[in-house]
């Protein structure tokens, strides 16, 4: 069962009776939810910038008029609600929690929505987080969503497996910065989506370089990386190289990040199917 992706409606040993199982790992929609299309941006590893990517993915998504949704995964290290300026807290409707909204709309669940104090640590075992992830999907009424974005923790481990496992993920947005190191690592990454045959629809190279302000010379300060030909031998056609702007980190520190320039987020908005 190396190669079983738990999708039983599209499997071929399923179907023709070589596969006995009858396990779905999906967790059910909320009743009040009809999300079109789950997108899940990840990374072999943390400190590249992956939320960034999710945030600005989903501002370039709601800016072409799409009814968008962000679900953080990263249940120990959620700052999604920080970006978008988002300070109340989720509630419910006696049945289900009720996602916050952002300025624009963008409707939001993380745990940082649902804890008296957003500053303590999550010290929770990997089953108990990842059961949190499924009732972010379960018992949350997303409500008309065309596209969700899933923000989802670094690595290969216990957590993405469930949210790849217990979601219907249409596509994987991968996000890597250009030291060799970490190429190697987000390449892991890669290979998890294709083994479990979710396609990788673009990579996001992040913090690739940064114009001097003064001289306006680009530098490449962690190097020129290797993100092309990883792209390549995968078969991947969407690279886009973000550079380090102080503008957008500001932006994102003060809550503001969908007063960013998320031009650069076109190539992927393409690639995922959604503009």
């Amino acid at each position: 069962m190396s190669d079983c992706n738990h999708n039983c409606e599209e499997c071929a040993k399923k179907k023709s009776g070589e596969c006995q199982s009858s396990h779905d790992f999906r967790a059910p929609q909320n009743k009040k939810s009809n999300v079109k299309k789950v997108i899940a941006v990840m990374s072999g590893k943390g400190g590249v910038g992956k939320s960034l990517v999710t945030e600005l993915l989903a501002v370039a998504s709601a800016k072409i008029g799409l009814k968008t949704a962000i679900l953080d995964a990263d249940i120990t290290g959620p700052s999604i609600p920080t970006a978008f300026g988002v300070k109340e807290r989720a509630v419910s409707d006696t049945e289900n929690v009720l996602p916050c909204r952002s300025q624009t709309g963008i409707a939001l669940m993380s745990l940082n929505l649902l804890v008296d104090n957003p500053s303590d640590p999550v010290v929770w075992r990997g089953p108990v987080i990842a059961g949190a992830v499924k009732q972010f999907w379960s018992d949350v009424a997303w409500g008309e969503t065309d596209v969700m974005f899933v923000d989802m923790p670094p690595g290969t481990g216990d957590v993405p497996l469930t949210v790849f496992q217990s979601l219907p993920i249409a596509g994987v947005v991968v996000v890597t910065s250009p030291q060799d190191l970490v190429s190697l690592i987000v390449e892991k990454a890669i290979r998890m989506a294709d083994m479990l045959k979710v396609p990788v629809l673009g990579i996001v190279e992040n913090m690739s370089s940064f114009k001097c302000p003064d001289c306006g010379k680009e530098h490449r300060i962690f190097g020129d990386g290797s993100v092309e030909a990883i792209a390549k031998s995968h078969g991947i056609d969407c690279v886009v190289s973000l550079p380090i702007d102080p503008k957008i980190a500001s932006a994102v520190d003060k809550g503001l990040v969908e007063s960013v320039d998320v031009s650069a987020m076109e190539p992927v908005i393409k690639a995922c199917g959604l503009g």
